[in-house]
């Protein structure tokens, strides 16, 4: 092993050359002049001075090696490389790529990237809702308490949590769990929610987004090596957070089909499939529930939901139920029914042994705020030495955004009637979910007017997830460019129509199928034009590759 200490100091350079444990004598180092100001040793440029101290230490017999990256990436975490996010993926960055060649003035087939790929209301231009940002504002800068532009009871409320909080201020950290008058709040929410089933606020954790929430239950979770690794039951097609927290964590990924042909229905019997298959090379522990669906856009039942905790109970399988799409319901006779609600409703035989988790976020519904990342989830009958645990896992981070716990405080204690914001909430709320209303409607009806689409009823959520038929031809040069034919199918209608949408093949689907996640958000008229292009788009496909 050979060491080069070089010490600079007063104009003059010092060597040092250590090999193995001895050490040549202190006689021996040799010094060279430099002069205060100039970048060079003594007749030495910079760019010679590389060459300069290999040579040196070549006199000395100690022979010169480059130190190489300590992280690569055959270094690094191997879990991580196999970590895969469709929503963000190669169509999202070659979308940002064309939006910048289109600024510079590059000539394309179209004047705008429409981006379909995810479910950004803000960025696709959902108004936020006043209230929300009026409490928000308030809290953010407090003398505007004193402006009377402001509503009072956006006032009380903004003074409550101000209170709540170190210092009087939003920049100070909250307590790791969250403001205790922010899960106090949510506690009542749910309890409205699920008419009048007890929530205790020592059982609500806030959180960065539910993602968050959901990933640090699963670190809780998943343990074992070899066939007692934990297996996580997913739905697929499924958010790709599961897919990617799983291979993360290293856990055992458990798929189970939703049934495209019964509306994206959640069955049990493969549940019960899904479970007896992974038996043999893992312990399934978890199951992940996502209603409504995304990308699916599905609404359970409440029949649905009482199969899936029996079954749950039987095999003994802790219950993840995502649940941030909770007022994202448009589709008539389907209505949202939470598994917590179902759960106690089923009696003690399940209320008081089913394991269960569910989450919800300030990101979706009518709120659309997914920049302040706020979010909680709910646990239910878990073990109070892990709930212990699940604290201590939660402070590492020391807490979750405050302005986020803040918005969600205003999302779970609204304006009530006789309040003065209280029409306009309703009026602004009443109006966002029902234009999601109109345009899932109008999503279906154009889909399946194109020959080689199939889209099923948008039930809920905000994202469809059509069927496309892919011709053989195209699916072949898909194959010899190393992509799925879905992904093939996205990347030319971006290239060619400037509409970002995410394929199939990174939520899942059953083999020899392809399909593509497309968000409903964009206003309603930008997304009769992007219906229209896609429309155009395939059946021009169709015929190019026919």
């Amino acid at each position: 092993m050979s060491l080069l200490l070089l010490r600079v100091a007063d104009g003059v350079a010092c060597f040092k050359v250590t090999i193995g444990i001895l050490q040549r004598p202190t006689s021996r180092i040799r010094a060279y002049s430099l002069s205060p100001c100039c970048r060079h040793f003594s007749g030495f440029s910079v760019g010679h001075r590389s060459s300069f101290i290999q040579r040196k230490m070549s006199e000395n017999g100690v022979l010169f090696q480059s130190r190489g990256k300590v992280l690569t990436v055959d270094t690094m975490n191997p879990a991580v490389k196999k970590v895969e996010y469709a929503v963000r993926g190669p169509i999202v960055i070659r979308a940002v790529e064309l939006e910048k060649e289109l600024k510079q003035g590059v000539k394309k087939p179209f004047t705008e990237v429409i981006k379909a790929n995810i479910g950004d209301a803000h960025a696709l231009g959902q108004r936020p809702i006043t209230f929300l940002r009026q409490v928000l504002a308030l809290c953010t800068y407090p003398d505007l308490l004193n402006d009377n532009k402001f509503p009072e009871d956006a006032k009380e409320r903004a003074r409550r949590i101000l209170q709540a909080c170190g210092g009087g201020s939003i920049g100070a950290y909250s307590a790791s769990q969250g403001i205790e008058c922010v899960r106090q709040d949510v506690a009542q929410y749910i309890e409205r929610r699920d008419g009048g089933i007890p929530s205790d606020p020592n059982n609500i954790y806030l959180s960065t987004g539910a993602s968050d929430a959901i990933v640090t239950l699963l670190k809780l979770l998943v343990s074992g090596e070899g066939r007692s690794r934990t297996g996580v039951l997913i739905p697929i097609p499924q958010y790709p957070l599961y897919s990617a927290a799983l291979s993360e964590l290293g856990a055992v990924q458990v798929n189970y089909y939703l049934d495209e042909e019964n509306c994206w229905a959640l069955d049990v019997q493969e549940l019960r499939r899904a479970v007896t298959a992974a038996r043999q090379h893992c312990q399934p522990k978890v199951l992940c529930i996502i209603n409504p669906g995304n990308p699916t856009g599905q609404v359970q039942s409440r029949k649905c939901i009482e199969d899936v905790i029996r079954f749950a109970a039987e095999e003994k399988l802790f219950l993840m139920a995502d649940e941030v799409y909770q007022d994202n319901i448009y589709a008539q006779g389907c209505q949202f029914h939470s598994f917590k609600k179902v759960l106690y409703e089923m009696g003690p035989e399940y209320c008081d042994t089913v394991e269960l988790a569910s989450f919800h976020s300030t990101s979706k519904c009518y709120m659309g705020e997914c920049g302040f990342r706020g979010g909680y989830m709910e646990v239910i009958n878990l073990d109070p030495q892990v709930k212990l645990q699940l604290t201590k896992l939660v402070s590492v981070r020391l807490c979750p955004p405050v302005p986020g716990q803040v918005l969600l405080d205003v999302i779970a204690n609204p304006p009530r009637e006789g309040e003065p914001s209280y029409e306009q909430f309703i009026k602004e709320k009443t109006a966002v979910l029902n234009n999601l209303a109109e345009k899932a409607r109008l999503t279906e009806e154009i889909f399946n007017t194109v020959p080689g689409i199939k889209c099923n009823p948008v039930q809920g959520a905000m994202y469809s997830f059509p069927r496309i038929e892919i011709p053989d031809k195209a699916v072949k040069e898909a194959q010899a460019k190393g992509q799925s034919p879905d992904m093939f199918y996205c990347m030319k209608l971006l290239e060619e129509m400037g509409i970002c949408i995410v394929p199939g093949s990174g939520f899942g689907q059953r083999e020899g199928t392809h399909h593509f996640r497309m968000t409903i958000l964009p206003p309603t008229e930008k997304l009769r034009i992007l219906l229209n292009k896609l429309k155009e788009f395939h059946e021009r496909f169709t015929r190019e590759y026919s």
